[in-house]
């Protein structure tokens, strides 16, 4: 049995990583004083404590119990920030934040940091947003203007992959303030302003969202690093588009591939590649051949070295691509094996467009009313959410769809 106060320290942080309250977690079973003494270290846990704790946490026995390898938080970051490369020191540096006393912030933070950021390349975004929270809560302690604009940068970032314009606006609003208030250096106002830029433009505040390109083009962008220009030219690209300049947003896309070069970093222009896949398919009309460029090449690298999650988001591209190259017969075999997985991992904008594509082959099947159906719902979903750049997507397709069939069906010889 681990001791006190490790065992309560570890059960407190089980309990809000998952987002629950002391009532909440108790339910019928155990009193919440009960909790609260057990929690603080005033209580040693009896067995069937433990296991009625461990039954609503939905973890092992062993998750509450387990001997805690005697490192501060401080020796078990060090070990992780210095590891080989390919070593995962995840659980470790989790279990030392979970029975860590919060004597060291700043060492809090750069060890919730390495987390959140390991759940958000996992794509567990309720995870990394759990992490978030607190980071940002820790930052504010820590009075760093730095820390305080990426902890915000961050959490609206996972927030808006999660779908919440409700929490991501506000955070991306809040992490260009605390950045120009504070005249923070380049790297961080700029990635403040491109998260600004994103949510703006998935809000449909077009107006807003030009403005802020401009800004980014004339006062950051000739200050910034290559990998940071790609990444900033491909998110004005991304405005251009949704502005109906298809011109400007294909000189943006064509000059951010040229800054990165693969043996700069490998992971980032295969990344960079992949976006500009998804931006060319949106184009009006779509930029096929150069879509089928860019994918292949960041296939090439990326079933090499991607992660989980990058390798869902390539092949939902495929899907995307194989729908506008014609391939309708593979487009619905991709879409539905990747929509049929029981570890997706995909953010809320990519699952809602390989739904949108499902409902669109299901119309094209003669399935007419299961596809509709699925637009409607999935429509309804984004403009409730405020997803209104998701939501108008998500209309043009179900417009377009039904016009194809009609078209089709009015040919001669039908």
């Amino acid at each position: 049995m681990l001791e006190q106060p490790h065992f309560g320290r570890r059960l407190k942080r089980l309990r809000l990583a998952r987002g629950l309250s002391q009532a909440a977690l108790v339910g019928d079973g155990m009193s919440t004083g009960y909790l609260s003494r057990l929690e603080s270290g005033e209580r040693r846990p009896t067995e069937r404590a433990v296991s009625y704790l461990a039954d609503r946490l939905g973890v092992d026995a062993s998750a509450l119990t387990g001997p805690s390898d005697g490192r501060s938080l401080t020796g078990v970051l060090a070990a992780a920030v210095s590891a080989p490369p390919g070593t995962d020191e995840t659980a470790a540096l989790g279990r030392a934040v979970e029975e860590d006393a919060g004597a060291d912030p700043a060492a809090r933070w750069q060890a919730l940091w390495l987390l959140s950021r390991a759940a958000g390349r996992d794509g567990d975004y309720e995870l990394e947003r759990t992490r978030l929270r607190e980071l940002i809560e820790l930052s504010d302690r820590l009075e760093d203007p730095e820390l305080r604009t990426r902890s915000r940068v961050r959490y609206a970032r996972c927030t808006r992959a999660l779908g919440d314009m409700r929490a991501a606006e506000p955070a991306a609003v809040e992490a260009m303030s605390v950045a120009r208030d504070a005249r923070v250096r380049v790297p961080d106002t700029l990635a403040a302003l491109m998260v600004l830029i994103s949510v703006e433009t998935e809000l449909g505040k077009l107006e807003a969202a030009g403005r802020h390109v401009a800004e980014l083009e004339r006062d950051l962008l000739p200050r910034a690093s290559a990998a940071q220009a790609a990444e900033a030219l491909w998110t004005a690209a991304v405005v251009s588009n949704r502005e109906g300049d298809d011109e400007t947003a294909r000189a943006r896309l064509d000059r951010a591939l040229g800054l990165l070069h693969s043996r700069d970093d490998l992971t980032l222009w295969a990344r960079l590649r992949a976006a500009a896949t998804a931006a060319a398919l949106q184009m009006s009309p779509p930029r096929v051949a150069a879509a089928e460029r860019w994918l292949t090449e960041a296939a090439s690298v990326l079933r090499l070295i991607g992660t989980p999650l990058q390798l869902q988001e390539m092949r939902a591209l495929q899907a995307q691509l194989a729908f506008h190259q014609g391939r309708l017969d593979d487009a619905r075999t991709l879409s539905e094996d990747l929509l049929g997985e029981a570890d997706l991992r995909l953010s809320y904008r990519d699952r809602v467009r390989l739904s949108v594509l499902d409902g669109r082959l299901k119309i094209l099947s003669g399935r007419a009313d299961q596809g509709i159906a699925v637009l409607e719902r999935l429509g309804q979903q984004a403009t409730e959410t405020r997803n209104l750049d998701l939501a108008a997507h998500i209309w043009k397709a179900l417009a377009t769809t039904l016009a194809d069939v009609r078209a089709a069906e009015a040919r001669p010889g039908r």
